[in-house]
């Protein structure tokens, strides 16, 4: 359910609730709304939620001098299907950028990139009609799992980007994931380092698009 613009929220209240839980001009009232729809790196796999992106993205973003609430969206498994399936409700009113972190699992399961693109084409057109700003990240898929299949896939994210006129931030794993200094011991999730490493670079991307919108 939607948040109800007139709740009226006391300082307990707001110290104590998760920022999900607050209304949605609370938020609003301390920065512009960012939210993350996004698979486990969102979600914070494996990690606590102060270390998980949503949070160190605003940790960046702060650094940068952008006042920001960042909520996480972001869904343990999914795929751009689940989050094409479940975008009007997982991105509330009251955002004004929305960070779009979905393909991992689709490139995990060998989902034909026509159909990634498919889901991710959804999604931006339902951000877009919602007048809300769209940060689309990719994530690289690499050589060894075929030359074909990979070029197709990454050529996914920057097509979608210059058909909707959206900012991209070409790889979320860039500078993360080939270090296993900064993934996580099943191999595949980025630790707290490697998290932080990826909300600083994305932040001046995120900052850009926020300074875009009204």
């Amino acid at each position: 359910m939607a948040d109800t613009p007139f709740r009226t929220v006391s300082r307990r209240a707001l110290l104590a609730a998760p920022l999900a839980a607050l209304p949605v001009r609370t938020l609003a009232a301390n920065g512009k709304v960012v939210t993350v729809l996004g698979d486990s790196i969102t979600a914070g796999l494996g990690l606590p939620a102060q270390a998980a992106l949503p949070n160190q993205l605003h940790l960046a973003l702060q650094q940068l001098g952008v006042a920001s609430v960042v909520r996480g969206a972001g869904v343990s498994g999914d795929t751009t299907g689940g989050g094409a399936a479940r975008v009007d409700f997982s991105v509330q009113p009251g955002t004004a950028v929305c960070v779009v972190a979905l393909g991992g699992n689709d490139l995990l399961q060998g989902i034909d990139p026509r159909t990634t693109r498919a889901n991710l084409d959804k999604i931006l057109r339902r951000l877009k009609t919602r007048h809300i700003g769209v940060v689309l990240a990719g994530i690289g898929a690499p050589r060894e799992i075929g030359a074909g299949y990979a070029r197709d896939f990454n050529a996914v994210f920057p097509a979608l980007a210059r058909q909707y006129g959206v900012a991209l931030y070409p790889d979320l794993l860039a500078g993360v994931a080939r270090n296993r200094a900064l993934i996580q011991g099943d191999g595949l999730h980025p630790n707290a380092q490697g998290v932080q490493i990826i909300a600083r670079r994305l932040a001046p991307v995120v900052a850009r698009e926020l300074a875009k919108q009204p």
